[in-house]
C-alpha cells in the first residue's frame, strides 16, 4: 500500500467537518461499528432537517433516490445561539465547491457585509431589497407574531448567495450554531491552528471572560469599541498553536481594526474561518478521535446539538459515503478580493471585478483552471 493510500484510509471514518466551517461532515469505511455510528448520528438530524434551500421537492420526488453526481455545492452558514423569537442574522457565510472529480473541495467566504440585492419572499411577506447580505436570513426568517425560523431564513438566504455567485441551487446546506460548536472544540480537548497575524481581541480579557463596557457604552449604545479593560491577545507563530475552544472561536470571530496597532478586517477573519475549519477537520479525523470511542461519541453528541443539515433527498451518511475520498490537505482555501462601500460613511462591502469571473468557473466546475490562472485568488497562509 503506498503511503498516500494509507493517508486515505484513516481506519473506519473520514471526517471533514466545514465551521465552517465548520462543518462538512465525511465519514466513510467498511468496520461496521464504524457505520452504526455514523447512522446513529445521522438520525439526529432527521427530525431537525431544513427544508430544501431553494424549493421543497414533491413528495414522489423524494422518494426516488437519485445518485450524487456531479460537481457540488454547500452552503455553510455560522450563526450565533438565538431563540425562536429573535431574527437570526448570518454571521459567517461559507460555500464549498467540490469538483465533479472528487479529488479536491475549494472552501471560498462571502463577506456578511456585502451589499447585495435581497429578492422578495414570499413565507416571510417581505419585498424586495437592497442590504447587507447577513440581512437576508434575518428578513427570510419571519413568521410573524415575532416568531422566527432559522430553517425558513436559511432559504432565502440561500437564494440571494445563488444571485450574488451564479450557483442557482445549492446540493446541501447546513446551520452550525456557534454556542454549540464551541462544544465539539472542548470535547476534542482544544484545537492546533497556525496563528498567521497578531489579534487582539475585542470581546475578551486573557482570562476568557467577557470584557467590561466603557462608560457611556451599554449595550443599546453604537459604539466602535465599546470595551475596556485588559483584553486577550494571539501572537503571531509560524507553528500550530493549542487553542482553548473559547480561545478558537474567539480567535476566529476578530475582525476589529485599528486597535492597539493591530489592524485587520473581515477579510482576515473570513481568512482565519476557513483556516479554522480545515484545523478542526484534520483533528477530528485524526487518531486521537477516531480511535478513542469516548471522545467520538463526545464530539458526535456535540456536533448534534450545533449542526442542522439539509442534504435534499440524501442523508448525511449518504454525503459521507460521496466524499469519503476526500482529504483534509486537499481543501483548497480562496480569497476572494473586495473591499469597502463609502458613501461618505461605510455602507458595507463589495467584490472586484474580476470575482464575477471566479464565480462563473465554480458554475462551470474548472476553478482548478481559474486558480492556476489567478494564483493571487489562493490562501497561502
Amino acid at each position: 500500500m503506498s503511503k498516500k493510500d494509507k493517508r486515505r484510509s484513516p481506519l473506519w471514518a473520514r471526517i471533514c467537518v466545514g465551521v465552517g466551517a465548520g462543518v462538512l461532515i465525511v465519514s466513510g469505511g467498511s468496520l461496521v461499528a464504524g457505520q452504526q455510528l455514523v447512522a446513529s448520528y445521522t438520525e439526529k438530524f432527521t427530525d431537525n432537517r431544513l427544508l430544501d434551500p431553494i424549493e421543497p421537492k414533491p413528495a414522489e420526488a423524494a422518494r426516488v433516490k437519485a445518485d450524487i453526481n456531479g460537481p457540488v455545492n454547500i452552503l455553510l452558514v455560522g450563526i450565533d445561539p438565538r431563540d425562536d423569537h429573535t431574527a437570526p442574522l448570518s454571521d459567517s457565510i461559507l460555500i464549498a465547491h467540490v469538483p465533479r472529480d472528487r479529488h479536491s473541495a475549494y472552501i471560498f467566504s462571502i463577506p456578511r457585509d456585502l451589499r447585495v440585492d435581497i429578492p422578495a419572499f414570499e413565507k416571510s411577506g417581505t419585498g424586495a431589497g437592497r442590504d447587507k447580505i447577513n440581512s437576508a436570513m434575518s428578513w427570510g426568517s419571519r413568521l410573524g407574531n415575532n416568531k422566527y425560523s432559522e430553517a425558513q431564513g436559511f432559504q432565502l438566504l440561500a437564494k440571494t448567495v445563488g444571485g450574488v455567485t451564479g450557483v442557482k441551487k445549492f446540493d446541501a446546506g447546513a446551520i452550525v450554531n456557534f454556542g454549540g460548536f464551541q462544544k465539539i472544540v472542548e470535547a476534542m480537548g482544544g484545537v492546533e491552528m497556525v496563528i498567521d497575524m497578531d489579534v487582539r481581541s475585542e470581546h475578551r480579557r486573557p482570562n476568557g471572560k467577557i470584557r467590561e463596557r466603557k462608560p457611556g457604552c451599554p449595550v443599546t449604545a453604537k459604539c466602535d469599541h465599546p470595551y475596556t479593560g485588559d483584553a486577550k491577545f494571539y501572537q503571531k507563530s509560524d507553528k500550530p498553536v493549542k487553542l482553548k475552544a473559547w480561545e478558537a472561536l474567539d480567535y476566529v470571530r476578530q475582525r476589529y481594526p485599528n486597535v492597539d496597532g493591530v489592524d485587520m478586517s473581515d477579510y482576515d477573519r473570513q481568512r482565519h474561518q476557513q483556516q479554522f475549519i480545515k484545523a478542526i477537520a484534520k483533528q477530528a479525523m485524526g487518531r486521537d478521535v477516531v480511535t478513542n470511542p469516548k471522545k467520538l461519541a463526545a464530539v458526535m453528541d456535540a456536533a448534534g446539538g450545533s449542526l442542522t443539515f439539509a442534504g435534499g433527498d440524501h442523508t448525511i451518511l449518504d454525503w459521507a459515503v460521496e466524499l469519503k475520498d476526500l482529504n483534509v490537505d486537499d481543501i483548497v482555501t480562496v480569497k476572494l478580493p473586495g473591499g469597502g462601500i463609502f458613501e461618505p460613511d461605510y455602507q458595507g462591502e463589495r467584490f472586484e471585478p474580476g470575482v464575477d469571473d471566479f464565480f462563473k468557473a465554480v458554475t462551470e466546475d474548472r476553478v482548478a483552471a481559474f486558480l492556476l490562472d489567478n494564483p493571487e485568488y489562493v490562501n497561502l497562509k
